[in-house]
């Protein structure tokens, strides 16, 4: 049997969020089979639970947002998609996140701190089936025309592999690559995609700022791009760096499945938006997908069966 997994121990971070700039504290927790990876927002008088679900997704605008119930007005965690892509990544199923704050920890703009984090408490198999959302036909959601078009797309496909492709028409990142694929049943995440740290444009910096946003970020946690270069004084992880963040955060946002999907994922200039909006259609149509667990190992895709080698 393929078995759900959850952390071995207790273990703590501390970080700023990189939009409200404030000190957060968090606390990884092991949960029980069938759980789910659900926040819980401990510096409220009476904590409040919120589920990792796609329909807890309240906002969507530079990063995701879950809330109790899907109510923008309640309790929220902020920018969760980096840490929902490393656990993706590592193939937990269950945790608890305890959090004193509403929003994530940047930490260092990847996933990278928290594959470590999550890593470092250890990751055990747990007596129940691991379930998967199974895409059966496909499913796209499109948004604008010609050049405003964006795109995303999931097809049925034993596995679980992702493509992206970027286009943001500036010199700094067209000189990186603009299409990244990966396949977990070929890849290794933690290697070729985790330390991908998110970016932005220094011209867009001040305003940002105005609207109470980016008070977190530094060169330290993001890639400043201006007009011709990378600010950041050690240069790019990668050589695609840019297009792989993209990937990084389809991979944590789609994580907010509930479950980690069997299929093939395409998408050109899409975001966070986007990502759920594509959930959503799919979780609207029971025709569309299954949830399905392998009491053999050896039936399931390549890539999930073993659990990833510690640092």
């Amino acid at each position: 049997m393929l078995k759900q997994r959850t952390l071995q121990s207790i273990t703590r971070a501390v970080g700023l969020g990189v939009h409200s700039g404030q000190r957060v504290e968090l606390t990884l927790k092991p949960a029980a089979a069938d759980a789910g990876i659900v926040f819980r927002r401990v510096d409220l008088p009476n904590p409040v639970d919120i589920p990792a679900r796609f329909d807890s997704v309240s906002d969507t605008r530079m990063a995701s947002t879950i809330s109790a119930g899907g109510d923008a007005g309640a309790p929220k965690v902020q920018t969760i998609e980096h840490f929902m892509s490393a656990c993706a990544g590592l193939g937990i199923d269950n945790l608890q996140v305890d959090i004193a704050g509403d929003e994530m920890p940047i930490l260092d703009g990847s996933a990278a701190s928290f594959v470590f984090l999550l890593q470092s408490a250890g990751i055990v198999l747990q007596d129940a089936p691991k379930r998967f959302v199974r895409v059966l036909k496909t499913v796209e959601v499109r948004e604008g025309e010609g050049a405003a078009l964006k795109w995303a797309r999931l097809e049925p496909h034993h596995g679980w592999k992702l493509a992206f492709e970027i286009e943001f028409d500036h010199p700094a990142v067209n000189q990186t690559g603009q299409r990244v694929e990966f396949d977990f049943a070929e890849g290794q995440y933690k290697r070729d995609i985790a330390r991908a740290r998110t970016f932005g444009f220094s011209k867009d910096v001040d305003a940002m700022r105005a609207r109470g946003l980016g008070l977190g970020g530094s060169m330290d946690n993001v890639i400043v791009v201006a007009d011709e270069r990378v600010l950041n004084a050690e240069g790019l992880r990668y050589d695609d760096e840019f297009v792989k963040h993209k990937l990084l955060d389809a991979i944590g946002d789609l994580y907010i499945a509930g479950h980690p999907l069997l299929a093939s994922y395409t998408s050109f200039k899409g975001g966070h938006a986007l990502n759920n909006k594509l959930l959503r259609t799919l979780f609207a149509d029971a025709s569309a997908f299954e949830i399905v667990s392998f009491e053999r190992s050896e039936d399931a895709p390549r890539g999930f069966a073993e659990l990833a080698p510690a640092w």
